[in-house]
């Protein structure tokens, strides 16, 4: 099983960044994608999730940390494997180790995380 995450950098406040986790290893359809981040000297903290469609009849549900509501959004692409987060309007506080999380039932993996510097 591995979560590669990709994406991140250095980028100006107000600027954008779109991070990119590349699954493999289990059926990633079946599973929950999330964003976690953690800050220097913070607990990690989750960002950003989304449902994988197949038990909500509906779709797709997304869910989002106040902090980044209307800024970053939430996507995955099951046939490439890959969850997206879409972060814009970037601001220092958003400065992070940036981690994805695939969790089904009792099943749960993590990526090795990417750095997101905000910074001017």
């Amino acid at each position: 099983v591995q979560l590669v995450e990709s994406g991140g950098g250095l980028v100006q406040p107000g600027g954008s960044l779109r991070l990119s986790c590349a699954a493999s290893g289990f059926t990633f359809s079946n599973y929950v994608m999330s964003w976690y981040r953690q800050a220097p000297g913070k607990e990690r903290e989750l960002v950003a999730a989304i449902t994988s469609g197949s038990e909500i009849s509906a779709g797709e549900m997304t869910n989002y940390a106040d902090s980044v509501k209307g800024r970053f959004s939430i996507s995955r692409d099951n046939a490439k494997n890959t969850v997206y987060l879409q972060m814009n309007s970037l601001k220092i506080e958003d400065t992070a180790v940036y981690y994805c999380k695939a969790v089904r039932l009792l099943s749960e993996y993590w990526g090795q995380g990417t750095q997101v510097t905000v910074s001017s």
